[in-house]
């Protein structure tokens, strides 16, 4: 086989080679790679991997490495909770796990609101929507307990090196239209297992024109295609934004080097942003989209802004925007969790929770929430729009619950005009 280094790669190419200590990786091929960074949270954590980990007389191979958040279980609603957080919190201190992030946001949030996460990174969290990190220019996907056992132990795994589905977006998104809007249509096109447990990329001028924060959007959805890994290669928006958090220059060295080369093997798939409206996705799947014109019959009682894909600072900006000076409609609800502790006081600083709360939002805890089920779900033949980025039947209340997933800027409009709308029009 050629080991040259001058053979075209793709991003996940280089990511994992990096990782397994190689100068290149085939489709295909199945590889040990050595772990930078596991993340687990409250749920997936300590209550699982504590007994294995005790049963086996092992301990975790590099302590440095390993993040814990609280997220899922917080604040405790039941006996059963409080059990599950009390083991986490215990756990955290037998361990003396140096990295703890306790009731502070949601872990798709934190973790790179910590600068955990930096491009060329080989990651693995105990959570579905770890794809997060491919935001960052890492290569980053959810595990299982048992595969978390085994990198807790050994700091390593193995994956067999996927093919790349590059998704191209031209033009520029208008305003009123954001990253999940894009994430659902594509989710919508290509369906639940669109990813087929590749490697999803997000390439060209209107994704190079986001944000962080709506990059992570994007990266983090990849999950609902079936992707393993949702990458976006570093760019100076990326590396300004790890500055601006305070990752040292070290850490940021050699990151240009983290991109698909152009002749490398790729499928590639091209979109029109500047054409795109507002999606929507109807129960009980993400890959019931539509325009959201399509939806205008629909009258939610409850609007919820919230989740790792609607509710980062961005989200609740761009919700103030459509709500401010106004109040939401008669006979609907409206439910705000913020992603993060550190984005609420900014929030709080610029206003823009005072916005919310002025138009008639219930402010809810920093925490996963109703998106993973637990907590603040909604209430018996519900009809909600949400920011989350599921709505399966009964993961967000009863199966008589009806969840229609959006972006901020619909959600906000919605809960104004107490039907689902399109946030351009207000916006107007």
């Amino acid at each position: 086989m050629n080991t040259s280094p001058l053979r075209p790669q793709t991003l996940a190419q280089k990511l994992i080679a990096r990782a397994a200590g190689r100068s290149h990786v085939a489709v295909g091929e199945v590889v040990t790679c050595n772990v930078d960074l596991a993340m687990f949270h409250d749920s997936s954590g300590p209550r699982r991997l504590k007994p294995m980990l005790d049963e086996l007389g092992a301990e975790i191979w590099d302590k440095n490495k390993v993040v814990l958040v609280l997220d899922h279980y917080v604040p405790a609603q039941d006996a059963d909770a409080q059990q599950i957080v009390q083991i986490a919190r215990d756990t955290a201190k037998q361990w003396k796990l140096p990295h703890v992030i306790d009731s502070e946001g949601i872990c798709h949030v934190v973790l790179p609101e910590r600068g955990h996460l930096k491009p060329g990174m080989f990651c693995v969290g105990g959570d579905s929507h770890s794809p997060t990190g491919g935001a960052f220019g890492c290569y980053m996907f959810g595990i299982g307990a048992t595969e978390m056992l085994g990198v807790c132990v050994t700091g390593q795994i193995w994956v067999q090196v996927p093919r790349t589905l590059r998704m191209h977006w031209s033009g520029r998104l208008q305003h009123g239209v954001s990253a999940k809007d894009m994430m659902l249509h594509m989710v919508g096109r290509f369906g639940m297992n669109g990813g087929q447990y590749q490697a999803v990329e997000f390439a060209g001028p209107a994704v190079q024109a986001l944000s962080m924060a709506e990059r992570m959007t994007l990266s983090n959805m990849s999950a609902e295609m079936g992707a393993q890994a949702g990458l976006i290669a570093a760019d100076e928006t990326t590396l300004q934004h790890l500055r601006g958090i305070g990752v040292a220059p070290e850490h940021l060295a050699g990151a240009e080097q983290w991109h698909t080369d152009e002749d490398a093997d790729f499928e590639q798939h091209s979109f029109d942003a500047s054409s795109l409206s507002p999606q929507v996705a109807a129960p009980h799947s993400p890959a019931n989209t539509r325009d959201v014109a399509k939806f205008a019959d629909v009258m939610p009682n409850i609007a919820y802004i919230g989740a790792c894909t609607g509710a980062k600072l961005e989200d609740l900006r761009a919700a103030a925007s459509v709500l401010k000076g106004q109040r939401v409609a008669a006979g609907v609800q409206l439910m705000v969790a913020p992603a993060s502790a550190r984005e609420q006081a900014q929030a709080t600083q610029e206003g823009v929770m005072q916005t919310l709360l002025d138009a008639g939002a219930m402010v809810l805890p920093n925490s996963c929430g109703a998106c993973a089920g637990y907590g603040a779900t909604f209430p018996e033949g519900s009809t909600v729009i949400s920011t989350t980025a599921r709505n399966f039947k009964g993961r967000m209340g009863p199966a008589s619950v009806n969840v229609y997933l959006a972006s901020p800027y619909t959600v906000a409009a919605s809960a104004l005009r107490g039907r689902i709308s399109d946030a351009r029009e207000v916006l107007a």
